[in-house]
């Protein structure tokens, strides 16, 4: 009877609570990482703060945190004001970018759109990136083809890149972004035909799709919405004519990998971790560009 009256060993290991050392929980605090209790912890949009990171202070009351443990995003990063701006830039120069293409026209697209090889104009020369336009890969991302294009992919952006960014900080998710996005166009580059153009920010946003399943899984939520959701879209991206389902693959596995490697790493290694796992997927586009430019030449 006492010794199940004093609970099992696992329970007696648990640490204190930061504020209230006489209550043992297994929640921590998802940004400087201390023990905090049920009527301690506030809801986050990632999980839970402490009090102290909640209102914004990071030291001062009770068991300040110390040097080595203020206040981070859920992967390591620097807490920003605003947890959206990067979302909010990359949807401005997107929008931008679509006017620009709205006053200039084809001419412009055809500038900046995923090209392999091909004759824009006829005569003319042979242009893509197989013939060093290696600017294609990236600007890609940018173009859209229609207004509802546009639409879908900065809803999607505006869905998933602000949770992301609060849970990976501004250096982190920039880098899920771009690496996802140009492991799409790479993807696009080595399968599709070398004359058949493509654009958008799919790639990128898929990769998005990615992390956000890494993010869930390591907040141990509901993966159900998210299986769904990704379902939905990638029935419609092999099912609807004129979408290049090569850059929706390429970003998802990209983002895929990223995202667990930012979210999972071991925190004695973590930058290592992921930005290592940022500089194998571009080894990986450098490398399938390469071989598609020597089989194109």
């Amino acid at each position: 009877m006492d010794h199940a009256a004093a609970g099992p060993p696992e329970a007696r290991s648990l640490p204190g609570c930061y504020r209230h050392p006489d209550r043992e929980t297994g929640i921590r605090c998802t940004r400087c990482e201390r023990p905090i209790c049920t009527d301690c912890m506030v809801n986050a949009s990632v999980g839970f703060h402490c009090p102290d990171c909640a209102s914004g202070r990071t030291g001062g009351g009770p068991a300040p945190a110390p040097a080595a443990s203020r206040p981070r995003t859920l992967a390591g990063g620097t807490i920003a004001a605003d947890p959206r701006l990067l979302t909010k830039v990359l949807i401005g120069v997107n929008l931008a970018l679509f006017l620009v293409q709205l006053s200039v026209g084809d001419r412009f697209t055809r500038q900046f759109e995923m090209l392999g090889r091909a004759y824009i104009t006829f005569p003319g020369p042979v242009e893509g990136v197989a013939e060093g336009q290696w600017y294609r890969l990236l600007t890609a991302m940018f173009l859209h083809g229609s207004s509802m294009h546009i639409l879908f992919n900065m809803l999607s952006l505006w869905w998933l890149g602000g949770p992301l960014e609060g849970a990976l900080g501004r250096a982190r998710y920039l880098a899920l972004y771009f690496c996802s996005g140009l492991a799409g166009s790479a993807l696009t580059y080595l399968i599709a035909e070398p004359n058949q153009p493509s654009l958008g920010a799919s790639g990128a946003i898929f990769g998005l799709f990615g992390a956000t399943a890494a993010l869930v899984r390591r907040l141990n939520a509901d993966m159900r919405p998210v299986v769904i959701l990704l379902a939905i879209n990638l029935v419609f991206t092999f099912t609807w004519a004129d979408i290049a389902w090569e850059a929706h693959v390429g970003g998802l596995v990209a983002g895929a990998a990223i995202g667990f490697a930012m979210l999972h790493a071991p925190r004695e290694r973590r930058t290592l971790v992921q930005y290592g796992t940022c500089a194998l997927v571009l080894v990986v586009v450098v490398g399938l560009t390469l071989l598609r430019t020597a089989q194109l030449t």
